[in-house]
């Protein structure tokens, strides 16, 4: 894979964009300083590959817009070594993200054909989290308790199984159909005593959560 200079320029003008739209973490510029965006598309959309936008991948999926990567990233408040459960591989760029902030990633992608590929992808960047084929509205009761969770799908509703697999003291990030192609971003923390903080963090738009599994 080619990663020229013209790349990390453009990296660095991406870099500089989201932070001025409130991006402050600086794990988390600096990770999407350092992944190389374009890699996780077509080469023929390579152009489109530091614009902050949403792009499709296939399978009615898409590589999610950065401003929303370090968006919801950042709002993990992440812990070097915190666990963490990722709904929805997708592109595997927010994957690397959350690996290059220091986190453990246990990732679910429901379309297999997806996860696959994205696997093999992953490991050639160096990035090797544990990946899950399956059905994200039950998350990964074997392996929880987890630090953190982030789902980046638009979930009809916050799946009680998800909360439940959440640590005391842990945040989720999930956003939460409110109207037709819509979602609100919902901060959920589980206090110690397993009660629950809910915050609005605004409007993004994101592609269907998908149940169980073909």
């Amino acid at each position: 894979m080619e990663d020229s200079y013209r790349h990390k320029g453009l990296r660095n003008l991406l870099v500089e964009e989201i932070r001025s739209k409130g991006i402050t973490d600086e794990r988390v510029l600096k990770a999407i300083e350092k992944i190389p965006r374009h890699s996780f598309m077509d080469p023929i959309f390579v152009k489109f590959a530091y614009a902050d936008q949403a792009f499709p991948i296939g399978a009615g999926q898409t590589i999610s817009q950065p401003y929303t990567v370090a968006f919801q990233t950042q709002h993990l408040e992440l812990k070097k070594s915190d666990k963490v459960l990722e709904i929805g591989t997708g592109s595997g760029y927010q994957t690397a993200v959350l690996i290059e902030c220091g986190a453990r990633v246990f990732t679910i992608e429901r379309q297999k054909l997806l996860s696959d590929k994205v696997k093999d992808h992953l490991k050639d960047l160096g990035y090797v989290p544990h990946f899950f084929y399956g059905d994200g509205f039950k998350g990964l009761p074997a392996y929880a308790p987890f630090d953190k969770i982030i789902v980046t799908c638009g979930a009809p509703f916050v799946p009680e199984l998800l909360v439940d697999q959440l640590k005391p003291g842990g945040i989720m990030v999930i956003p939460v159909d409110v109207a037709d192609g819509i979602q609100e971003m919902m901060l959920i923390k589980k206090n110690i005593d397993k009660t629950l903080e809910t915050r609005k963090l605004g409007q993004f738009k994101f592609v269907p959560m998908l149940g169980d599994k073909e």
